[in-house]
């Protein structure tokens, strides 16, 4: 049986790319290929980290979000806002102006996502305890599962089974709101997301059936609407009794953070942020050459959430502004008080199902055929240049064999080939240009080559 293809929040507009292949070559996990002039995302390869968004010149590359009119299907609007979202505004702005802001925009509950850390903390700690296989990795970043499950999928059962604060938060202010006495249907909860990689989480959960979360708002779009909101006040400060959560301890504002995680976990523990970093590190570990580490927190993102792509300002300026507020608020501690009678409910929904692995690497489901294509990509290395140009329209020339094996592209299709079948009248000129045609599009080689040729006369 097939397996059902990933969600993925990344999309093209095509009317914006020109297929420069800038995204192509940042692509961590090869998902991106130029075909007809466009750059097309192959969904069970990508992993939503961003990476073409942040290289694309055009900004051709958008982020689904649902409509925030959906929230209004609920009667009772929860917002799940994380950390990094405060860490966007300036400092003089309070966390009460921009949660009585959202109350305003609709929503009737505003909860910080963060606030179950130490529960999650603690589920983690018990997993490490039991397991003797190791780095055991944390299951924090969605785009990290993914890229494990698609690059290193030996890896995946050292996944921690425990489930983020996105989650945990979803499922423990479900819970509250339903003791009392509220229908499950009239619960609408919501996450701000700094990233694409969490949308796809919520749309298509790994290791869960279904997300706790009903939908999920770009941090992009709700800081503009937000701060708008604040301007437009004047300084004047507008209160409702909803507003005065607790505040987070250092431990919750530094947890999607980097180095958030690590310094609570037990043993030899290491944070590693950016996803080519974390790709490094992750092959020094499936080929065995790091062995005595007992914890990896790995973020896709620099500077981890606040590095996601749908934060608006600058990351660094984030995590400062967050470390000042974790130095202020250094002396609380522990569970805030609504959520410890909950905590046992909470341990008991925290563990993540199997996570499976879906290599990309896998060139067929029949071991035999697949064993066979692999030796036919190695026939046709011999052949490719090897110089990974991507004029094919794939990344490398490795990535081209592939394609060819699994007939999505031709051996002609490799711009020296046609050079080499044309000198022996192998191939004709007329089907070379349609071969390139067909990767690039027919209004790239339209081009008035004669005032080039007549300037080249003329020198």
């Amino acid at each position: 049986m097939a397996q059902e293809q990933f969600y993925h929040a990344l999309k093209v507009d095509e009317s914006l790319c020109y297929g420069c292949t800038h995204c192509m070559f940042v692509c961590p996990t090869d998902a991106i290929r130029i075909r007809s002039g466009k750059a097309s995302i192959r969904k069970d390869w990508c992993v939503d980290c961003g990476e073409c968004m942040k290289a694309c010149p055009v900004n051709a590359f958008y982020i689904e979000q649902d409509d925030f009119d959906k929230i209004f299907n609920y009667k009772y609007r929860v917002a799940l806002v994380p950390v990094v979202m405060i860490g966007q505004f300036p400092s003089n702005i309070s966390e009460s102006e921009i949660f009585s802001v959202m109350r305003e925009l609709g929503f009737t509950h505003v909860f910080q996502t963060e606030h179950t850390v130490d529960v999650i903390n603690e589920a983690m700690i018990n997993e490490l305890n039991k397991h003797e296989e190791r780095p055991l990795i944390s299951a924090f970043c969605p785009a990290v599962v993914r890229l494990i499950q698609v690059r290193f999928p030996s890896l995946v059962n050292q996944i921690i089974h425990v489930k983020p604060p996105i989650d945990a938060s979803a499922i423990f202010f479900r819970k509250m709101l339903q003791d009392k006495g509220i229908p499950d249907d009239d619960i609408g909860i919501f996450y701000v997301t700094p990233c694409a990689a969490k949308i796809a989480s919520v749309k298509s959960p790994v290791g869960d059936d279904k997300s706790p979360v009903n939908g999920v708002i770009n941090m992009d779009f709700l800081y503009n609407k937000v701060y708008q909101g604040i301007k437009n006040r004047g300084g004047k400060t507008s209160r409702s009794p909803g507003d005065n959560l607790p505040n987070l301890g250092p431990k919750s504002i530094g947890w999607s953070l980097t180095n958030g995680e690590a310094p609570y976990m037990k043993g030899r523990c290491l944070a590693i942020d950016e996803i080519h970093n974390v790709i490094d590190f992750l092959e020094k570990i499936e080929n065995e050459e790091i062995t005595d580490v007992d914890f990896l927190e790995l973020r896709a993102c620099d500077e981890s959430c606040a590095g996601g792509v749908l934060v608006v300002g600058n990351r660094f300026l984030a995590v400062e502004r967050l470390r000042k507020r974790a130095q202020l608020f250094k002396d609380i501690h522990g569970t805030p008080e609504d959520l410890i009678p909950y905590r046992d409910y909470l341990m008991g929904k925290l563990p993540l199902k199997p996570i499976e692995p879906r290599s990309i690497l896998k060139l067929d489901e029949d071991m035999t055929l697949a064993l066979r294509k692999m030796q036919q990509v190695r026939s046709l290395m011999c052949y490719l240049p090897g110089i990974d140009c991507g004029a094919c329209g794939s990344p490398s020339c490795q990535s081209l064999a592939k394609d060819i094996v699994q007939r999505e592209a031709q051996l002609s299709s490799c711009v020296f080939i046609q050079r080499m079948m044309e000198k022996h009248k192998k191939l004709h000129a007329d089907h070379a240009i349609r071969i390139i045609e067909k990767t690039w599009g027919k209004d790239r080689l339209d081009k008035d080559c004669t005032k080039l040729g007549a300037k080249n006369e003329g020198m």
